[in-house]
């Protein structure tokens, strides 16, 4: 492993620790070098299908592209430490208990829309907006309409305040 500081390649662990799941391994290490300290995190590398994307074109799945995305639909929201990963992890579940050499795009965005959406009704619909490649503003009202129908608000808003 590389020192981020020095780039020496020499290092030594001082603590290793899994993850409350076990699929991931966090170690800190110590330079040999210039003694700098940094942590590493050491994932099960998965077998996991090709993307095909909308146009046909195919790529590898992107766990990192995931996150960007909902990290994006869920700015300012108040969504728990870690949910974010979890739904990940839970979306990488499924793709791997399917084991199919390739998945259509729209299957993972509906596998994390499903997720989100019990998640944070408002991140649901912003990542739907630029999953779904909304074009006018009836599309919005229409995905709205439908979680206000399906989760109407308890009491009345304070007019005061």
């Amino acid at each position: 492993m590389r020192c981020p500081r020095c780039g020496a390649d020499s290092d030594r662990v001082i603590d290793s620790r899994s993850s409350v799941e076990g699929d991931i391994i966090r170690r800190r290490r110590e330079c040999l070098k210039c003694a700098a300290r940094f942590t590493t995190y050491e994932r099960i590398e998965r077998h996991l299908p090709r993307v095909v994307k909308r146009d046909g074109s195919r790529e590898s799945f992107d766990r990192a592209k995931i996150e960007r995305g909902l990290i994006s639909a869920c700015r300012k929201r108040p969504i728990p430490s870690g949910a974010l990963t979890r739904l990940i992890d839970e979306v990488v579940s499924e793709l791997e208990r399917r084991n199919e050499a390739e998945v259509p795009a729209t299957q993972i965005g509906t596998l994390i829309m499903e997720r989100l959406k019990g998640l944070d009704t408002v991140a649901y619909v912003r990542f739907a907006s630029v999953y779904s490649a909304f074009d006018d503003v009836r599309q919005f009202i229409d995905v709205v309409k439908n979680i206000h129908e399906k989760h109407p608000r308890r009491g009345k808003a304070n007019p005061n305040g």
